[in-house]
């Protein structure tokens, strides 16, 4: 991907190493804990890094993306050759099969572990039959199919609950006698206050930049210049030790993650969020030791119960992804192969979430930290970006690559159900029973963005206005739904003047966006 020549030097040269066996380490498989083959000493398990430009430029990802996965590849074959593993790291820019075609021919087969990303199981799919790759089972996972198979099932309608269940009761997790403790599942329902300045989030700890980090950046600036996004590694763990630290963090963080789980605020972008998605996401972080580290904390049972919470929702989403084939076996009215889109919603993503203003506040503080930081946290995602790209009728792929693209813990497996699935209404009741969709009192209730918006919340946000529009657009899809009936009931209560208004707004809205202008209205 560029001329790497000081990382390189940095490791063992593997010319003079003979291991019995070499090992592809795909790029989000960073923890030798993940791989189930792995015999006898380490000089006799080869590992093969390889970076590519193929991969890099496939879609426009964010420049922190690219440098937080880089870097931690970089870092973790480092820590493997130190180990006494013979590592062999090919900075190439053609797609992996090629690559590996060369090496197979050299080396002989070559060991893999099963690959999480669809994108990626297609990529080796013909090595593997070929028996040129061999495949062994990922041990980065805390489930089981069966578990999903049977708790579950294989066709939709997919639900959360009887899933998480059956994970508790397998593993015990917050579990006494073969109940939950505390007497209750979940704690959902005391997880939903606003943050009102107090208690203050621990501060985000800072990753000082070593050599690799800065040859990393440097890179990235000059080869992916003109991708989105800015890139500063000491914001995020490339090392082992770092991602220690950033578990450490969270630790401090989860008495509060609980109490403030949906919370925004302007004055800190997590709160009481940790951003150990992302560590666990590469494996550099096992999802069984965050567990442990929530089992063990002294926090409240709802600050551990919601932490387990989205670790399980983690395994869930994996699975249903794993399901159907990536959605491609899903049927969804209206909708084409692998692009689900229940409510036929065909506008193009809007430049304000690259960064242009809209005028929104809630919306341009949140697409500021994506560009900057790469993250926010999960309620951001859901209920601004989320939110507000469905009630403009933003087509959901596109909505979806984006996500894909600019967050540095997403991958496919993990933001397609999530934006898809939740975050927009494309796959119906598939995964969700109503669409993920507020007006601005959910807004300012819940977070303080409203405060420093021109646009006053009682008289001309325009998002309720939009929020009536597309139900009232819509409200053909969601007759018989009866998680639906009050607020359908409440739109047929609307009289037909305001829902003129509603979509007068909509349309002044989308096209203020569409001209990148900033959106000001003054009614009163």
């Amino acid at each position: 991907m560029s001329n790497a020549r000081d990382f390189l030097d940095l490791l063992n040269p593997d010319s003079e190493s003979h291991p019995e066996r070499w090992h592809f380490v795909i790029y989000d498989q960073l923890n030798l804990d993940a791989f189930s083959w792995s015999e006898g000493m380490p000089k006799d398990n080869g590992l093969i890094f390889i970076e590519t430009l193929a991969k890099g430029t496939s879609k426009k990802y964010h420049k922190q993306k690219l440098g937080f996965l880089i870097s931690n590849m970089r870092h973790f074959a480092l820590e493997a050759s130190n180990a006494g593993h013979p590592v062999r790291y090919v900075i190439d820019k053609r797609p992996y099969e090629f690559i590996l075609e060369e090496l197979i021919a050299s080396l002989g087969p070559i060991h893999v572990t099963q690959p999480a990303e669809r994108v990626m199981k297609l990529s080796l799919n013909e090595l593997i039959l070929k028996n040129n790759l061999i495949l062994h089972e990922h041990k980065g996972w805390l489930t089981q199919r069966s578990w999903f198979v049977e708790s579950v099932g294989v066709n939709p309608p997919f639900r959360m609950d009887k899933f998480y269940r059956r994970v508790r009761h397998e593993t015990g997790w917050l579990m006494t006698e073969g109940s939950p403790v505390g007497g209750k599942y979940s704690f959902d329902g005391e997880n939903r206050h606003p943050w009102k300045g107090e208690p203050m989030p621990p501060t985000d700890p800072i990753y000082p930049k070593d050599e690799i980090d800065v040859e990393v950046e440097q890179m990235v600036e000059r080869v992916f210049s003109q991708h989105p996004g800015v890139i500063d590694l000491d914001m995020v763990p490339t090392s082992l030790k770092q991602h220690h630290l950033a578990m450490e963090h969270a630790k401090q963080l989860l008495p509060y993650f609980g109490t403030y789980e949906d919370a925004m605020t302007t004055q800190s972008r997590g709160l009481f969020h940790s951003k150990l998605a992302s560590s666990i996401n590469l494996h550099r972080l096992m999802p069984l030791e965050v567990v442990q580290m929530v089992l063990s904390s002294p926090a409240p049972i709802n600050s551990t119960e919601g932490f387990l919470r989205q670790l399980i929702w983690r395994e869930y989403v994996r699975h249903v992804y794993d399901v159907t084939n990536g959605f491609m076996d899903l049927e969804i009215e209206g909708s084409d192969q692998g692009k689900p889109n229940h409510l036929g919603q065909f506008n193009p993503l809007p430049n304000v979430f690259w960064g242009a203003k809209s005028g929104l506040h809630c919306l341009d503080h949140v697409v500021e930290s994506v560009m900057e930081d790469g993250w926010t946290h999960h309620i951001p995602r859901l209920m601004i970006l989320g939110n507000l790209a469905t009630l403009l009728d933003v087509e959901p792929k596109q909505l979806s690559d984006w996500f894909h693209e600019c967050f540095i813990d997403a991958f496919d497996w993990v933001v397609e159900p999530n934006v898809l699935g939740m975050a927009s209404a494309s796959m119906g009741t598939t995964m969700m029973t109503k669409p993920y969709v507020s007006g601005t009192p959910y807004i300012n209730k819940m977070s303080d963005y409203c405060q420093s918006c021109a646009l006053d919340p009682k008289k001309n946000c325009p998002i309720s206005n939009l929020y009536w529009a597309f139900l009232e657009r819509h409200k053909e899809a969601f007759k018989g739904n009866h998680r639906m009936s009050m607020a359908m009931r409440n739109l047929n209560r609307r009289s037909d003047e305001k829902k003129k208004q509603d979509e007068s707004i909509f349309h002044s809205l989308w096209d203020s966006l569409y001209r990148n202008e900033i959106y000001l209205q003054n009614i009163l």
